[in-house]
């Protein structure tokens, strides 16, 4: 490329192919200005100028595959080198169409791209075959996505699937798919115009509330086929996302209506406004939907629970019955903001299922905190927590009635009770065992005094604090003590002492005085 006083560029030609590192100097200049083009990319969200840059560093990095494609076709570049140049060439070809939304030449340019991969897969080891293999899957999408801009309306399904399955598409796709799903929900908004709920039918005017409504039901079918914890973990955060929008444009729409809302509620004898009604309708699909989480949160733990008592692995930090109590606690606060929400003070079934659903979650609640007294042994405060466990279970069975079918998605009652009861009988029986173990009345005792190291160097004692953080050696700051204070003295003798009489010398000092200032004024002097 020259010398150390000037720089000549030479191209890389078919005849000095001798090297394959001539081949790798121009696809790094390809991968160069195609990663500058995905840096962009994120950029031009807030800056949409950089959009223009982002559409020529493609264009260059096109232009660079063209030339490694046509060096490959060279006799001395094998046959697999010729096949991955020409996929190369083609999706970067199909990323640059894609870009300009020419959706029929995108298609072509990926489904060439994915025709060479399966064909590599194919032909090679399956160790190779998994790296084809996965960019086969990658370039799947951008083709349905393609597909439906065409035309194909059953790759917007398709297109769904490979989101839920993938946890969520990465790349160029990735917003594209968002905005695309926006804009379906949108169209389908435009004919949407009221919501029923609870018997009373409620128009709805906010566009965004549409989307909202009208995307639920796909939301909540998406995490009832998640296949993993963390899927469902993100779509329920992207469900509450939505939730909280919409409920702010409702509040946008409150502010305004409040005087019309407080005149409509006099004159319909404490009835809501239908905007309210609305305000309160998506405020229990967020609480619910949070309820939901966490109980989804809450059967994760418990099954991470019950293999840790079944391995006893070491390790990292395992999950304690404490982490569901922290869990039960939140639904309750929910379930308790449920039967405050204006418009349904007066619909006595509505507290009914909340008063039966409080019932199961306070049983479980009791059942992880007598849980964590069976840890530290505390027998008795486990077996009382046991016992509310049956009472609020029973009080559950005997209510439910005609509610049973609200509380189907809850947890079973019933299995509850039986594990209660095997738990009973295992804590009476460590309960004995534990009262009649000698070793641990004859084994040293545990420091439950609080009194710190210096105060017991004369009694043996386990404490493992000494060897944390939090060691207790002395008092800290010391207390206070008692000291004698500064004497102090009262001067009882001046009162009765006699002072010597000095009128003589005050008489004298009086003249010497007047005779001083008479001779000052004549300037005599004495």
């Amino acid at each position: 490329m020259g010398n150390r006083h000037k720089f000549t560029g030479k191209k890389v030609t078919e005849e000095i192919l001798s090297d394959n590192r001539y081949l790798l100097l121009i696809l790094m200049d390809a991968e160069r200005a195609w990663s500058y083009a995905m840096q962009l990319k994120q950029e031009a969200n807030t800056e949409p100028r950089k959009r223009f840059h982002l559409l020529s560093r493609l264009r260059k990095a096109v232009k660079h595959a063209e030339e490694l494609e046509r060096l490959c076709e060279s006799n001395r570049v094998d046959a697999k080198t010729k096949l991955e140049a020409q996929a190369y060439m083609a999706y970067l070809t199909g990323m640059l169409r894609f870009e300009h939304q020419e959706w029929k030449a995108a298609m072509e340019a990926f489904n060439k791209c994915k025709t060479i991969y399966e064909k590599l897969a194919n032909a090679f080891t399956e160790e190779q075959a998994v790296l084809y293999n996965q960019r086969v899957e990658e370039i799947s999408p951008n083709i349905r996505y393609c597909a439906y801009n065409i035309g194909d309306q059953s790759a917007m399904n398709e297109l769904m699937q490979m989101r839920l399955r993938s946890g969520g598409t990465e790349g160029l796709l990735a917003e594209k798919l968002e905005a695309l799903i926006t804009q379906t929900r949108a169209k389908q908004a435009a004919t949407m115009s009221e919501v029923e709920w609870r018997g009373r039918t409620v128009p709805v005017k906010i566009d965004k509330v549409r989307i909202f409504l009208l995307g639920l039901a796909d939301n909540e079918a998406a995490i009832a086929q998640a296949e993993n914890e963390e899927t469902k973990e993100r779509l329920f955060e992207s469900l509450l996302s939505e939730c909280r929008d919409a409920i702010q444009a409702v509040r946008e729409e409150l502010k305004p209506d409040q005087k019309q809302r407080e005149h409509s509620l006099e004159n319909d004898s404490g009835k809501v406004s239908n905007i309210q009604y609305l305000h309160s309708y998506l405020t229990y699909i967020k609480l619910s939907t949070a309820i939901k989480r966490n109980e989804s949160m809450a059967k994760s733990l418990q099954k991470a629970l019950l293999q840790q008592q079944r391995s006893d692995e070491d390790g990292k930090r395992s999950p304690r019955p404490q982490d569901l109590i922290r869990l039960y606690d939140i639904i309750l606060q929910n379930l308790v903001e449920l039967t405050q929400l204006p418009g349904l003070e007066e619909d006595k079934n509505f507290q009914k299922e909340i008063g039966l659903k409080t019932l199961v979650y306070k049983a479980y609640r009791c059942f992880f905190i007598a849980q964590s007294y069976v840890l530290v042994k505390k027998w008795s405060e486990a077996l009382v927590l046991y016992e509310r466990v049956l009472k609020y279970a029973r009080e559950v069975q005997s209510g439910a009635g005609a509610h049973r079918n609200s509380l189907k998605e809850l947890p079973d009652v019933q299995e509850l009770i039986t594990q209660v009861n095997a738990e009973k009988y295992s804590l009476q029986a460590a309960a004995i065992l534990d009262a009649n173990d000698p070793h641990e009345t004859e084994s040293p005792s545990q420091v439950k005094d609080g009194k710190p190291l210096s105060e017991r160097f004369e009694t043996f004692c386990l404490d493992p604090s000494l060897v944390s953080k939090q060691v207790s050696l002395v008092h800290f700051p010391p207390g206070f003590q008692p000291i004698p204070c500064k004497p102090l003295f009262f001067d009882l003798a001046l009162n009765h002492v006699a002072f010597p009489p000095l009128e003589d010398k005050v008489e004298q000092k009086a003249k010497s005085g007047l005779t001083g200032y008479i001779k000052g004024i004549f300037g005599f002097k004495s």
